[in-house]
């Protein structure tokens, strides 16, 4: 079976967590358990966030000044390469000695007149307070929006269109290779008149990027590995039930969280809507049973309507 894996950001450095290397490495070493397991038999890719990442580095890069400070998408290609380093090595320890891995670098088509330049939502960073937040929007110009009780810094997250590097990550899957690419939803890039691409300030959706790769892939399963272990209507209310499974056309008019659940659902429903083939979002630490179909929030076109555990 041909999997998808895409390893939410929030879940490599989860919601109040220091964000230090050794904090990550192990939120990765948990992962990679899971994947390690799932690995024999099966041909995987492994997609990632970047969020927390890339709002770090261009936190730090901030402090320098404007004249130091790198465009996002230079620091989304140092974070497909920092998260691809530690999933690598941590998943090579796991897996029998020899196991091919690679991390790729892989550059995302996306429309200068996505409609996302024009309203930012996509959160990258830590969380702040509103006192902070309104600090920083005043000093740096940033545009900022709640996240959940905090709120973060957001940026534009335009639509991925095309994939660069599909081909080597075809010719690696055939020759049993575990790859690793698209982190942070890829590095945003759009492409003039003759076909040359140039970088562009943007962060794309891991979710939305993922599920374009599982599309164009085959993929068997798209797998959406979260901070949560499934989505739920009514979340942080009293009222709040965990899905279990679904049909597309009866999941996605509910009311998700955009930035957080809304694109995983979008992601989810356009696979399986797509490839008539099952996505599923669960806990980073269930990808064994979402595979096994014991976890997680299963969509699927062969499903009717809404089931809750």
């Amino acid at each position: 079976m041909r999997i998808v894996i895409a390893l939410g950001g929030n879940a490599l450095l989860r919601r109040g967590e220091p964000m230090s290397a050794e904090r990550q490495r192990e939120n990765v070493q948990l992962a990679c358990s899971q994947i390690a397991q799932i690995a024999p038999g099966n041909q995987l890719v492994i997609a990632h966030g970047n969020g927390p990442q890339v709002g770090l580095l261009a936190l730090q890069g901030a402090a320098y000044g404007p004249d130091g400070a790198y465009p996002l998408d230079v620091l989304g290609a140092e974070t497909e390469g920092m998260i691809g380093y530690m999933i690598e090595q941590e998943l090579g320890n796991r897996l029998p000695a020899g196991t091919p891995l690679a991390t790729l670098l892989t550059q995302v088509e996306v429309d200068p007149a996505d409609p996302a330049f024009a309203s930012p939502s996509k959160p990258i960073g830590p969380i702040y307070s509103r006192e902070d937040a309104d600090r920083l929007q005043a000093e740096k110009g940033w545009q900022m929006a709640a996240d959940g009780a905090h709120f973060r810094r957001v940026v534009p997250s335009p639509r991925p269109r095309r994939i660069h590097q599909l081909r080597p990550i075809q010719w690696l899957l055939e020759r049993g290779c575990v790859v690793i690419c698209a982190g942070g939803g890829g590095i945003p890039t759009v492409c003039d008149a003759q076909q040359r691409s140039r970088g562009i300030e943007a962060v794309i959706d891991k979710d939305l990027c993922s599920a374009l790769l599982a599309e164009v892939l085959a993929a068997d399963l798209l797998l959406i590995a979260t901070d949560v272990d499934a989505a739920y209507t009514g979340w942080g209310t009293a009222a709040q039930r965990a899905i279990a499974l679904a049909h597309p056309d009866a999941l996605e008019p509910l009311p998700f969280a955009a930035g957080s659940m809304g694109p995983k659902i979008q992601a989810a429903c356009g696979f399986a809507r797509q490839t008539g083939k099952d996505a599923v979002i669960g806990a980073l630490a269930d990808i064994q049973a979402i595979v096994l179909g014991q976890a997680g929030t299963r969509v699927s076109s062969s499903a009717a309507g809404i089931r809750y555990r």
